[in-house]
């Protein structure tokens, strides 16, 4: 049925439903701005955006309006003049159209019926003997070309008809209105010649021409539906990745059911060689289990109960050799594949920047059209080129000017790009954070979890002199056990390691950015930075040597201090090391190699951030290295790189007069800003993600680092960071492409057309060329191979 669901609204708005509906019979960029602009007359509808290549409608509506949304929307679209379906059938119909020879049957009817009619007009220009053996100048008889011409006008051309009468009472035009006023001028001027000849004469028809132009404008569709169907490959392979059918583990054993009855605490069985059914967690047995097709990572992965991921399964990756049984934690629409799906839906139904402008473009392009139709018309009759030889020039101009490709040219290209940019694990959240992805100057990166595995161990632990080691461990580990801060987590493990069993802390309280407070028999610890202990005004003069030299070798450094009758007092050091993510540093080559800045973002201190950046290739004498930044600040720390970076442009940019005869910066300069990215892990870099001109979050797929940046990279490999960069670089190039050809077919073949150069029939042929190449030229994209 159709989808409509919740979605947050911006700060400060009122709450926004959401409504996807599918709609059959558009063909150009013009139905596109009819559609929506009916659409956004409906009562509570506040935005609406409809892509010609998925053929949907994307509508947000307030939420006082959610009842009867559905049959209002769909009213406004049948009123247009167009289908609507719901976004079931459409899919349905997609399915069943999985032949590549669906939908070619009234193709094939026009072929049989026009070739009659233009065999003999192309023999006739063929020189020599074959010409001759056939009669040069043989035609059919006048019935014989109407007989076949009719049925192709009318009846396979009857959708052209009824788009642009509905096209027509609405004051606007369309494709099928130039396509239905062309043909239908060239079959009565055929039907007015044949009836005014003089008895025993043959004039010259026309009605090859209309019937080929048909046929030719239904071949280029055709073909266009066929490699839409290859750019919604993807999502059609994600799909498939969901089995119709669990193994539940019952009071009776293993019972078969649909995975729709499936729910969260069940517990399934998975056999060797299956697909995950959906998420869960391993709670008996253990797996290789292969998730390329959700992360794009060839090498599977082992899972178990008492793994180091907690046996985590996602929904769709396939099982390797062990039989396990999964206790289900997510289902239907809330499963991480259900997510990936709905991201790539909605990237590829939304409008890039630039598509808006083509959508303004397209507006008054075919009013503009009738014009020049008219005017070509006209001319020729004032040039005394009779009534015959006008109208078949104002109908070329008509036929080749429909603007099919320029309302394909961006959607064919965003599709394909963000299709075959799933396939590698990097999904595109929007069509936006793709089309500026390309303009990215700096990329900069959060250290833990991003640059670094994230997983900080224990490496030294340095008590004041005459304390009990053990004990104090024990009491740290004990404070930090609740916690999920990385640290907190070497330290427990480090106690852990030694067998200290960890009493139960009291009056624990977490302090952002800081560290954690807490009790343990009776005696109050804190454990957090070196920073927050100058805050509180702990005394760390007899432990600052050893601080300075763990610093000095790239450790991490945290104190823990004791709140006694005299106040603060400091008990130990702790250091912690970190190792970079393998391919870290030639993922940082890469971007530099590409002409990008790269900047790490770290909250440890200077000493260990620098340590760290070396080791990664990063200068930190170049401003490579941002450290002691606290997590609420790394989004001021991103707006202060875009400031700084525009900074640099202004005072690089040539200079001009000002008004007052000062010198002042170049008007490309005060336009230009610096664009910067941001790589975090999406929990708590949200704030810096949103604040980046591109956020990127380096995850598995979490609500959060989904919804927090316009890019999810799904393996945690920083080298997709440069591989999204280069995909949105191909993918804005093919858009570029695809909107210069579009152009140049309209612009260069109005002209021709106008002054009598293309025949009709040529005319079709090449409006036809023009969407079937825009088409094509995005589909090889699909061969891109990632980094």
């Amino acid at each position: 049925m159709t989808s409509a669901s919740v979605t947050p609204a911006a700060a400060g708005d009122a709450p926004a439903n959401t409504l996807d509906l599918g709609i059959a019979g558009m063909t150009c960029a013009s139905c596109v701005g009819r559609v929506e602009r009916a659409l956004r007359k409906v009562p509570g509808v506040q935005d609406a955006t409809v892509n010609l290549a998925t053929e949907r409608a994307h509508i947000v509506f307030d939420a006082a309006s959610a009842a009867g949304m559905d049959a209002l929307a769909r009213r406004a679209v049948r009123n247009a003049g167009y289908e609507p379906r719901s976004v079931a059938e459409q899919e349905a119909g997609e399915e069943q159209a999985q032949s590549p020879w669906a939908g070619f049957a009234p193709v094939a009817a026009g072929l049989v019926l026009s070739a009659p009619l233009v065999v003999p007009m192309m023999l006739g220009v063929i020189p020599g003997s074959l010409a001759d053996l056939f009669g040069r100048h043989w035609m059919l008889p006048a019935w014989l070309q109407f007989v076949l011409a009719t049925p192709v006008q009318f009846i396979l051309g009857a959708r052209f008809y009824k788009a642009g009468w509905h096209a027509a009472k609405a004051l606007t035009g369309n494709m099928d209105l130039l396509v239905a006023i062309g043909t239908s001028a060239g079959y009565g001027l055929s039907l007015w010649l044949w009836a005014t000849a003089h008895p025993g004469h043959m004039p010259h028809l026309y009605f090859e021409a209309s019937a080929v132009v048909i046929t030719l404008v239904l071949l280029g569709k055709w073909l266009e539906a066929r490699a839409k169907r290859q750019t919604t490959a993807a999502i059609r392979a994600l799909h498939a990745l969901r089995p119709d059918v669990a193994h539940l583990l019952g009071p009776d054993g293993e019972v078969d059911v649909p995975i729709a009855e499936v729910m969260a605490g069940d517990r399934l069985v998975v056999r060797p060689g299956e697909r995950i059914p959906v998420d869960g967690t391993v709670v008996q047995g253990h797996t290789q289990v292969d998730e390329s097709m959700l992360t794009g990572e060839p090498l599977p992965v082992a899972r178990s109960a008492d793994g180091p991921e907690g046996g985590a399964l996602t929904g769709g990756s396939i099982n390797g050799d062990g039989r396990i049984v999964m206790q289900v934690t997510a289902v239907g629409a809330e499963t991480v594949l259900a997510r990936i799906i709905r991201l790539v839906e909605d990237a590829q139904s939304a409008k890039a920047p630039i598509q808006r402008l083509v959508d303004q473009v397209s507006a008054v392009f075919v009013p503009v059209v009738l014009v020049i139709a008219l005017v070509t018309l006209l001319g020729w009759l004032w040039a005394g080129a009779g009534v015959e030889a006008a109208l078949i020039h104002a109908v070329a101009v008509l036929v080749i000017a429909c603007p099919c490709a320029l309302g394909l040219a961006t959607p064919a290209a965003i599709m394909a790009g963000t299709g075959v940019a799933a396939r590698h694990g990097i999904l595109i959240k929007d069509a936006e954070a793709l089309e500026t992805a390309h303009r990215v100057q700096t990329v900069a990166f959060d250290k833990t979890g991003t640059l670094t595995v994230g997983r900080p161990r224990l490496t030294a632990f340095h008590v004041e002199p005459g304390a009990d080691e053990a004990a104090l461990l024990q009491a740290v580990a004990a404070v930090q056990s609740g916690s999920e801060h990385p640290l907190a987590r070497a330290v427990v493990a480090a106690a852990q390691e030694r067998g200290l069993a960890l009493p139960a802390p009291d009056g624990v309280r977490a302090v952002p950015g800081r560290g954690t407070e807490g009790a343990v028999d009776g005696r109050s610890y804190l454990v957090g930075s070196l920073r927050w202990m100058q805050e509180l005004g702990v005394d760390l003069t007899a432990l600052a040597d050893r601080a300075a030299a763990l610093q000095a070798k790239g450790a991490t450094v945290s104190a823990v201090a004791e709140r006694t009758a005299q106040g603060l007092a400091a008990r130990a050091l702790l250091a912690f090391g970190d190792e970079p993510k393998p391919g870290a540093r030639e993922a940082l080559a890469q971007l530099r190699a590409q002409g990008v800045r790269c900047v790490m973002i770290s909250g440890d201190n200077r000493g260990a951030a620098e340590a760290m950046a070396r080791r990664l290739g990063l200068d930190p004498d170049a401003g490579e290295v941002m450290a002691e930044v606290l997590p609420g600040d790394k989004a001021a720390a991103v707006n202060a790189l875009k400031a700084q970076g525009h900074d640099e442009r202004r005072r690089a940019a040539p200079r001009r007069e000002g008004p007052l005869g000062g010198q002042r910066p170049s008007a490309a300069a005060e336009r230009g800003g610096h664009v910067v990215a941001m790589v975090g892990d999406g929990v708590n870099d949200a704030p810096a993600l949103a604040a980046a001109d591109v956020g990127m979050a380096m995850g598995n797929g979490t609500d959060v680092a989904m919804h927090a940046a316009g890019i999810t990279l799904m393996r945690g490999d920083p080298q997709l960071v440069a591989a999204a960069l280069d995909i949105s670089r191909r993918t804005v190039a093919k858009i570029r492409q695809n909107l210069f050809w579009a152009f140049v077919y309209n612009v260069a073949g109005i002209p021709l057309a106008a002054l009598g150069y293309l025949s009709p029939v040529v005319a079709g042929a090449a409006m036809a060329l023009s969407s079937v190449s825009v088409m094509t030229n995005a589909l090889l994209l699909k061969r891109w191979r990632g980094r």
